[in-house]
């Protein structure tokens, strides 16, 4: 049996216009030959797409033809056309250069009429799925999968997905407007503003990522910023809202951080709580972020500070056991005072450990280099001592104590693209794009995006 595929062009008066886009031929049935092949699929697909597109561009060419204000047709100064890179293949548009009308006489002597919707080479669908699949997956596998299941053209390769991607969260960028200035002095509240939502909490931490050319790496910080209840019953809790980027490259961290927080309804009043390790980096990040804010240092970093030092008084152990159960007690009791809020006294009793390891440093370098490490523990807890609350308070009252959640969150926004195990090297640039695109995947955000961008991106088909 044969088959033909025809597609037919329905104008306003009702003129058609049919063309032939391929003929099949079928004889014996097997698996293998039920159906349309993939080869075949991709040549229907940009048979459609080269016929639909011409009669489209003919149509609004035919319509421009003329000038709206007195008719006169306008003249040829240049033919010519334009390739238009989409998911269907590439497409040679008409893109001729007219005469302007006599009846006009300001403004330059030529035009496009193409100029009014040709808004560079490659059509949105196309844009998206590379900026999609590119923050999920290397650019090299993703030009390898279009070109397997997408009559695309065989020049696409991962340069072009890459720059595809950079110049989409180039876009991104541009729409944040200028960085949030800090501002040292809180502004008064409005006591008639709406009694706000529950309590944002906003995880942040650093990753690492291997910077190109042999130079080390750099820190990459994401976080989570997640709301934990609405005021009103009826309304829905938004959903947990992941960010990333380079902050050695990024020129408007707060900006980023603050959309976000207000994509989410937060208001001037709302409590919203940064949780972190305590990095000097990521500290300067939620400074004068939001007047009614405060700033906690995860627990489980703290605790884990202080099992490193329990763990090495197993080295002092062995030779002064009496000297290490007295060490192993104190930092015990340091935990306790640091578990319940009691900064000052956790301080304290951590000098008078540092003296006494001092002292039995001269006779052990066990002794002298667990002095080092509590000298160390003391000036982090000192520089974060107003971050320091009672945390065996805010667990019996449910509250947020630690940043696992964020730890999940710098797996999914880094580590798995980034991939550490394949040694893929990276740009400070390059991967603080890459993160723009992928966060707003992960976030379910990408399509409204585009469709701000493109109000007619993905309009609904009608069937037949």
């Amino acid at each position: 049996m044969k088959f033909r595929v025809e597609v037919i062009c329905v104008s306003e008066d009702g003129t058609e216009q049919r063309h032939d886009v391929m003929e099949m031929k079928r004889q014996k049935l097997a698996m293998e030959t039920l159906g349309l092949s993939m080869a075949e699929g991709k040549a229907i697909l940009q048979g459609v797409q080269d016929f639909v597109a011409s009669q489209q561009v003919s149509e609004d060419l035919k319509r421009r033809r003329r000038c709206p204000n007195c008719g006169v047709r306008h003249h040829s100064k240049q033919a010519g056309t334009s390739t238009i890179e989409t998911v269907f293949g590439p497409v040679a548009v008409p893109n001729p250069r007219w005469e302007r009308c006599p009846c006009q006489t300001e403004g330059p002597k030529t035009f496009r009429p193409t100029a009014t919707w040709l808004k560079g080479r490659t059509s949105p669908e196309r844009l998206y799925l590379e900026s999609k699949w590119g923050s999920l997956i290397p650019y090299e596998k993703v030009a390898d999968l279009l070109k397997e299941v997408l009559p695309v053209s065989r020049s696409t390769n991962d340069e072009t997905v890459r720059e595809h991607l950079q110049a989409v969260a180039e876009r991104m960028e541009a729409e944040l407007g200028e960085e949030k200035q800090p501002d040292p002095v809180k502004p008064e509240l409005d006591p008639e503003l709406p009694l706000p939502d529950g309590p944002m909490t906003v995880g942040l931490d650093g990753g690492y990522v291997r910077a190109a050319h042999k130079e080390g790496f750099f820190e990459v910080i994401a976080g989570r910023s997640v709301v934990a209840f609405r005021r009103r019953e009826e309304d829905a809790v938004p959903p947990r809202k992941c960010f990333g980027f380079v902050q050695t490259y990024d020129s408007k961290p707060h900006r980023r951080l603050w959309e976000l927080m207000k994509s989410q309804g937060m208001q001037e009043n709302q409590q919203v709580v940064f949780l972190s390790d305590g990095g000097e980096d990521i500290r300067q990040v939620r400074e004068y972020l939001h007047p009614n804010s405060e700033h906690v240092i995860d627990w489980f970093h703290i605790a884990m500070r202080l099992t490193v030092l329990q763990q090495q008084t197993k080295a002092l152990e062995e030779k002064q056991p009496a000297d290490a159960a007295a060490v192993s007690q104190q930092l015990e009791s340091i935990k306790h005072l640091l578990w319940h809020g009691n900064v000052e006294e956790a301080l304290e009793r951590m000098s008078n450990l540092f003296v006494d390891l001092d002292l039995i440093g001269d006779h052990s370098s066990s002794a002298e280099k667990l002095a080092a490490g509590v000298a160390e523990f003391q000036t982090y807890i000192r520089n974060n001592q107003e971050s320091i609350p009672n945390y065996g308070e805010r667990y019996r009252q449910g509250e947020t104590i630690s940043t696992a959640f964020v730890e999940s969150t710098i797996n999914q926004v880094v580590s798995r693209r980034f991939v550490k195990k394949q040694q893929m090297h990276w740009t400070l640039r390059g991967a603080h794009l890459l993160l723009q695109p992928r966060t707003k995947v992960l976030n379910g955000e990408l399509e409204a995006v585009f469709r701000r961008w493109y109000p007619l991106f993905r309009v609904q088909a009608q069937a037949a």
